[in-house]
């Protein structure tokens, strides 16, 4: 049975930094989607970035790009999302979720995801 753990979430000041990590298992690591989501109290769940385990290739929220960078560790089956200079407004719910192969421009829509973590709470203070 797949399973997808996140950690790293917690407190931290505006301007800092965090690094949440998903642990895959029960999945073949070799053809999958994995996804970072977020989700704020009283907003829907939105798409922060995705990375293919095939090719290693990122895609990511325009909003976010150059500040969240996804890198993946395939012998351990492990995901990361680097987080730089966080803002207040980063203060959500993060999950990692699972997809089979390439969702091309469907990376960030959360019904295409098959496998989902428990979630991380990340909170920014100003």
């Amino acid at each position: 049975e797949a399973q997808l753990v996140e950690s790293g979430g917690g407190l931290v000041q505006a301007g800092g930094s965090l690094r949440l990590s998903c642990a895959a298992s029960g999945i073949t690591f070799d053809d999958y989607a994995i996804g970072w989501f977020r989700q704020a109290p009283g907003k829907e769940r939105e798409g922060v970035g995705c990375i293919y385990t095939v090719d290693d290739v990122t895609y990511y929220a325009d909003s976010l790009k150059g500040r969240f960078t996804i890198s993946i560790d395939n012998a351990k089956n492990m995901v990361y999302l680097q987080m730089n200079s966080l803002k207040p407004e980063d203060t959500a719910v993060y999950y990692c979720a699972a997809a089979p192969g390439i969702l091309s421009k469907y990376w960030s829509s959360p019904g295409e995801y098959d496998y989902w973590g428990q979630g991380t709470q990340v909170t920014v203070s100003s």
